[in-house]
């Protein structure tokens, strides 16, 4: 027996105790599965999985958008003494074969409608021995390519469903989880059997949920947000997780409804997005008493709560990270509240502690028994670059007010320096959104003919909409001290971005300033 639970452990645990209770819904199949059922299905993936050659410390990356097998995957390999590297399916070319080929994963699951994004990059991905392809929810007549794997074998009867006996080292890799690299190649971030991160999330668990909750997440499993907060979460405290394919903005309150949903995640990008959709009888037919959010924008804080009949919880994590900032209700409305076991500084670029309403860059203090509380695969430098001495730098920019609380204010990286003034980009994106035709915003700089930055703003309206680059200007005037405005403003019909919603500045740095761009000194 582990000194250390891990999500296998628990899930057993559960399954033993809760039995036919329902873990999963699987809302886009309205399915079912009992926690029973879940662990079954994960000792069926192990017994596979042996068949097929597996050894403990061997790798599976799974190439999957969300679906049940995606959880059987991850329990299953914890049986064995596997890790998994859990791909991110947006991304593409080099950043997508650098996951999987720097992860030194021997195999791979994929979804059947993603193996030709699979095979576009194949040739750079030459440590994959095997290649399994989940054709559970494919049509009918689908064939498995010659040298693959069908992933259905795994729930045929003559498959086990008793845990395999197994041994192996709790200090092995039990998971790799990427970062989106929304600006670089993606950083393997590594727990380890007995250093992971369901200790952390029993406190969270116990805070916003109850056995009766019924979690629904439209977000990626591929992403701490969903796999940890929302499936860990419910299985530490015993209640069930209900899992939409994907987000619809469209189709979300439908989902909440017909899930009988009484909490959800949601992300910053996410709010605007669902206040500039129509009105829908299902917003306010719901059973959601709040919500859990990460970066809801101030402005939309109040307005978000009275439309949809919902309280919001704000909390500050990252999965290469150790602190957690969180305000249950208790803090001021735009505050990511106070930390919660953890010790902080806010510091300049200097290193200097910032004093009260001063914005500076989110430290925080690691245990002094740990070399580092961040380990990144295959790369110490970067490891020993995010904990210097005893401190974690988080490369985000907060200020925290005479009471404690903390304000986000952006990333490090999305400070911007115009006139001899220092720009954040999130402030300038926050008012480009009080205009009701804009949808989303994303601001970032882009050389200058003279010196330090110039600004620019690409932004997707609300569906038709109309609005031009020099009325948005003429918008912003009022709005944002001069220095601030955006010299350039190009209208999009959608942004470059991962599969968790994040926009991919980088890429729209790259593209520039186009023929389209409304140019302010033109």
């Amino acid at each position: 027996m582990f000194a250390t639970i891990n999500w296998a452990t628990l899930l057993e645990e559960q399954a033993a105790k809760l039995k036919d209770k329902t873990f999963l819904y699987v809302v886009y199949q309205d399915r079912f599965v009992s926690y029973a059922d879940m662990d079954m299905n994960a000792n069926r993936i192990a017994n596979y999985l042996l068949k097929l050659g597996v050894k403990p410390g061997d790798g599976i990356a799974t190439l999957m958008n969300n679906s049940s097998e995606f959880l059987d995957i991850f329990f299953g390999i914890q049986k064995i003494g596997m890790y998994v590297n859990t791909v991110n399916t947006s991304l593409r070319g080099d950043q997508l074969s650098y996951t999987i080929d720097n992860s030194d994963t021997k195999y791979l699951v994929v979804d059947y409608d993603l193996i030709d994004i699979y095979k576009s990059i194949a040739d750079k991905t030459t440590k994959l021995e095997r290649v399994i392809v989940n054709t559970l929810e494919a049509p009918e007549g689908f064939k498995v390519p010659n040298g693959m794997f069908d992933l259905k074998d795994a729930y045929h009867r003559n498959i086990s469903t008793t845990k395999p006996e197994m041994r192996f080292d709790e200090n092995s890799i039990l998971m790799l989880m990427y970062t989106s690299g929304t600006t670089g190649l993606p950083k393997g971030v590594v727990m380890r059997y007995n250093k992971n991160i369901i200790d952390r999330l029993k406190m969270i668990a116990s805070i916003i949920l109850t056995p009766n909750s019924i979690y629904y997440t439209a977000l990626q499993l591929f992403h701490g947000n969903a796999l940890y907060i929302t499936v860990t979460s419910s299985l530490i405290e015993g209640c069930t997780v209900a899992l939409s394919k994907r987000f619809s903005a469209g189709r979300f309150w439908e989902e909440i409804v017909k899930s009988k949903a009484t909490i959800f995640n949601t992300i910053g990008a996410i709010i605007p997005i669902l206040m500039k959709q129509p009105e829908s009888p299902y917003e306010k037919s719901h059973q959601v008493v709040r919500i859990l959010s990460a970066g809801c924008p101030a402005a939309l804080w109040v307005p978000f709560e009275k439309r949809f009949n919902v309280k919001i919880w704000e909390a500050y994590a990252a999965i290469d990270g150790t602190g957690f900032i969180a305000n249950f209700g208790d803090g001021p409305k735009g505050s990511i509240g106070k930390p919660m076991n953890s010790i902080i500084r806010l510091v300049d670029d200097k290193g200097i502690d910032v004093p009260a309403g001063v914005t500076g860059e989110l430290l925080f203090k690691v245990d002094p028994n740990k070399k580092s509380s961040v380990e990144y695969y295959k790369n110490p430098n970067a490891s020993g670059e995010k904990t210097k001495g005893e401190w974690e730098y988080t490369g985000d920019l907060m200020y925290q007010d005479e009471q404690g609380y903390i304000y986000f204010v952006g990333r490090s990286t999305d400070s911007m320096r115009r006139r001899g003034e220092n720009v954040s980009a999130y402030d300038v994106e926050q008012a480009i959104l009080k205009h009701p035709s804009v949808l989303e915003a994303a601001v970032y700089a882009i050389p200058s003919e003279m010196t330090e930055d110039d600004i620019m703003a690409s932004v997707k309206l609300v569906e038709g909409n109309k609005l031009s680059g020099k009325e948005l200007w003429d918008f912003l005037q009022n709005k944002l001290a001069k220095f601030a405005i955006p010299r350039y403003i190009r209208m999009v019909d959608d942004f470059p971005r991962t599969e968790t919603f994040r926009i991919k500045k980088g890429e729209l740095k790259s593209t520039g300033v186009t023929n389209d761009t409304f140019d302010a000194e033109a």
